[in-house]
């Protein structure tokens, strides 16, 4: 027995030591790739030496003595840093991700392929002015001088990631860059969903005025009736069950709905600060993801420094300031998509229908690879309108008739894009006149520029504008046919027709992707807009002081109250707050009084330290659920966030809207008081399963949390505790300080998507300015600086936005030079 026991103890002592072993072999190998930022390179594509100070929060400060060789060591800096990142956006953008994760990403890749996003950021390289295209050779040569680094000294591959996936690196181009900046106008935009939402919604309910329930115009808009989808297409389109939306793969860079952009972005002009300067803040909201899809740089150029918040894989400060001007951007919610319904020819299915009679669809081959499995080769098509698009993608199939095709028109697909040369430009701007002029080189996406130098103000929207015909059937709000010429698009309207907002009388401009201007169509701008709530809280607080400071704008920023909560409240319960307490303790009767009198004494603010946010958003979600859940069938999962004005509607009976409150199933006939009734009643009941039954314990922050994970390695299991980052967080849906839910059975009320960035620029004492971003710089696990900036994001705190290069060489956690090489 006792030789047993030495023999199971020598054994299990072994196991222990190959297991240390191997930890150590795979911490050694994965740090070979934490890059060093205190050493010198001798390297080809520079001019002279180049200083790559790193502050105490991993910002480069970037000092050369040309502009080229300041945006090589940029992307010298990107590649160390984020290496897999860039490769895994240029992977999307090229649509071949399958040749990593194999069939899972077919979809993904066979939607971008159609897209043809690569080939068009090819041919705008020529597109860019000489400046821009030098930058952006200068880039991809600091970004290909770190991969040959890796390469010749065996640095790790470049990144951990790469030892699970294939090492192969091609060479960074040009192209690249502009090919990531299509793919970032893909995610801010969500036009064409809604737009094929619309369709299948109306092809689902009876009677067309609750389309405009579910679906409602942001207030204030114009609108004249459309005609019922199924009259375009007589005959050839069914009410019939639709289909069920697939799960969304997190690698798909294609946005679920309320989730295609946001952002917060407002200036004070002299007049109303207490510096007599000007003042900007900017918060874009995009996805949370680790590490963030922002990157802090501060470059020295020639016309002066420039510090902001950088998209790895780009060379452009694409929110920022230089010593003279600052700018922010948000989503503006240009209708810059139309679907258009293209009639194939049944005698010959390589054409289609125009105004001029049969045509040939442009046609061009192409081979996905995909790993593990035999390539696939797909037939791209294009019409005069766009890409032809395939059935499974928002479910376009459900409103597409038979013998036709879908296609689409945007902005973002055009020829002779200039967007990169735009930033460029905006990057040397010295004032506000100068920003808005550079504002007209960019097409896609489509921006609210806000605009700060010392002395003034102004919001340019920025973007090409497709420019429609007044007489078109659906004004560009459902799918329309596409051989009809009033139907398409007759090329973009001028620079001129984009709203501006150029020192406002009242000193104070901005936007929260609210309704920006009341134009009739078709120089309307949008029908679909982002925000009517959060607007209405920044309003308050922006006339709530006669002038405004640095602190009063992160005050702003920060701001957790949730003016939603605060309307939607004493309307769904203005029938339950009187309920008399007779009930005894554990009944449902007793936790809905209980649950009732906590909202009662709530001001609306979201802490993540309170109940009553948490109970609040089960009750408003389920009763969305409920309202939606049985007029609109297998559609309701498009509508799992709860929309303020929908609830409103129904609970004010606008229209008749408070039929939604009736349950078709149901012999009797509901009330909205009862259907409240019942979600409150299900939602503490959720919420007890989830949280236990005592109900002042429960906290919003426990299940608001940040979840910032890794888009590959998030979902691995032992892995997924070293990559993701989750936070206890804030705020909500409709507040100023964002974290939108994501709405998912397992997680309903996750934060998925909030300001990865967030700025405060004054211009009284312009390195005063302070940033911050959700996470940290490097996307290497291991380093102290993969998340080293995120408590500090999550508690509302800030790191200096100086271009003092002595303040960054005093706490320079490193000093890179590079050096040409002889």
């Amino acid at each position: 027995m006792a030789r047993a026991f030495i023999w199971l103890l020598r054994i299990f002592t072994g196991m222990v030591v190959l297991l240390a072993v191997g930890l150590a072999l795979v911490y050694w190998f994965a740090s070979r790739s934490l890059p060093d930022y205190d050493r010198d390179y001798r390297l080809s594509g520079i001019a002279g030496p180049v200083e790559i100070v790193r502050d105490n929060a991993n910002v480069p400060h970037i000092f050369g003595e040309t502009d080229e060789d300041v945006f090589f060591a940029l992307g010298f800096a990107h590649a160390q840093d984020r290496l897999w990142q860039m490769t895994m956006l240029r992977r999307t953008a090229q649509g071949r991700l399958s040749e990593l994760f194999g069939a899972r990403t077919l979809k993904t890749d066979q939607l971008i392929r159609r897209l043809d996003l690569y080939t068009l950021a090819t041919r705008a390289v020529e597109d860019q002015d000489e400046r821009t295209r030098k930058t952006l050779e200068a880039y991809a040569r600091g970004v290909n001088a770190w991969i040959e680094t890796v390469n010749t000294e065996a640095l790790g591959r470049g990144a951990p990631e790469f030892f699970l996936f294939s090492n192969e690196i091609a060479p960074w181009q040009p192209a690249d860059s502009l090919a990531i900046g299509k793919l970032m106008a893909l995610q801010l935009t969500g036009k064409l969903e809604e737009e094929v939402l619309r369709a299948r919604v109306s092809l689902r309910l009876e009677d067309d005025q609750r389309l405009a329930d579910i679906l409602p115009d942001a207030p204030g808009a114009a609108v004249n009736a459309l005609p019922e989808y199924a009259s375009l297409f007589p005959g050839r389109l069914q009410r019939a069950d639709l289909s069920v939306d697939e799960p969304r793969d997190p690698l798909s860079p294609f946005p679920e709905r309320d989730l295609s952009g946001a952002s917060n972005a407002w200036a004070a002009a002299p007049s109303r600060s207490a510096t007599d300067s000007s003042l900007l803040a900017n918060d874009p909201h995009l996805g949370l993801t680790a590490p963030s899809v922002w990157y802090l740089a501060r470059l020295e150029l020639s016309t002066g420094g420039v510090i902001g918040g950088t998209f790895p894989g780009t060379p452009l400060v694409l929110v920022g300031r230089n010593a003279k001007l600052g700018w922010g951007m948000t989503s503006s919610y240009l209708d810059d998509q139309d679907l258009f319904i293209e009639e194939v020819n049944p005698d010959n299915p390589e054409e289609y229908r125009t105004p001029e009679g049969w045509k040939k669809f442009r046609t061009r081959r192409s081979v996905i690879r995909i790993k593990d499995a035999a390539p696939v080769t797909i037939t791209l098509r294009w019409t005069d309108n766009g890409p032809v698009l395939p059935g499974s993608l928002y479910g376009i199939g459900d409103i597409t008739p038979r013998g036709a095709v879908a296609a689409l028109s945007w902005t973002a697909l055009n020829e002779g894009d200039t967007t990169a040369s735009g930033f460029r430009a905006l990057m040397a701007a010295q004032s506000v006149d100068e920003g808005i002029e550079a504002g007209a080189l960019m097409v896609a996406p489509a921006q609210n520029m806000v605009l700060a130098d010392r002395e003034r103000i102004a919001m340019q929207s920025v973007g090409a504008m497709p420019r429609r015909a007044a007489n078109s059937q659906n004004q560009g709000r459902m799918p329309a046919p596409g051989w009809l010429a009033a139907n398409r698009w007759d090329g973009m309207l001028p620079y001129t027709a984009n709203p501006r907002f150029l020192d406002p009388e009242g000193g104070i401009v901005g936007n929260t992707n609210n309704k920006i201007i009341d134009r009739p169509f078709p120089l309307h701008f949008s029908f679909d807009w982002g925000d009517t709530q959060r607007v209405q809280r920044w309003q308050k607080l922006m006339q709530s002081r006669r002038v405004h400071t640095r602190e009063s704008f992160i005050e702003t920023q920060l701001d957790t109250v949730s003016v939603t909560a605060r309307n939607l409240l004493p309307l769904i319960a203005r029938d339950l707050w009187q309920a008399d307490d007779l009930s005894e303790k554990g009944t449902v009767e007793r936790r809905r009084k209980q649950a009732l009198d906590l909202l009662s004494n709530w001001n609306g603010e979201m802490n993540e330290h309170l109940p009553e946010p948490l109970i609040y958003a089960a009750w408003v979600r389920d009763l969305q659920s409920r309202l939606s859940g049985d007029e609109l069938g297998p559609l309701s999962g498009a509508f799992t966030r709860p929309d303020p004005l929908f609830i409103e509607r129904v609970f004010r009976n606008i229209g008749g809207a408070s039929s939604w409150c009736d349950v078709l199933q149901s012999t009797q006939e509901e009330n909205c008081t009862q259907i409240a009734r019942i979600s409150l009643d299900a939602a503490l009941v959720e919420l007890s399963d989830r949280y236990g039954e005592n109900m002042e314990s429960w906290r919003w922050g426990d299940a608001h949390q940040a979840r910032q994970d890794h888009p590959v390695l998030g979902n691995i299991p032992i892995l997924s505790w070293f990559v993701n980052i989750r936070q206890s967080t804030s705020g909500g849906d409709n507040t100023l300080r964002r974290g939108m839910t994501g709405g998912s059975p397992e997680a309903p009320y996750a934060n998925v998507h909030a300001a990865g960035y967030r700025g405060v620029y004054d211009f009284a004492d312009p390195d005063s300015s302070v940033f911050i971003i959700s996470t940290g710089q490097s996307g290497h696990p291991l380093s102290r600086f993969y998340d080293d900036m995120g408590e500090l994001w999550r508690r509302g705190e800030y790191i200096p936005m100086s271009l003092d290069p002595e303040l960054a060489r005093a706490a320079a956690v490193g000093i890179t030079t590079l050096r040409p090489r002889p």
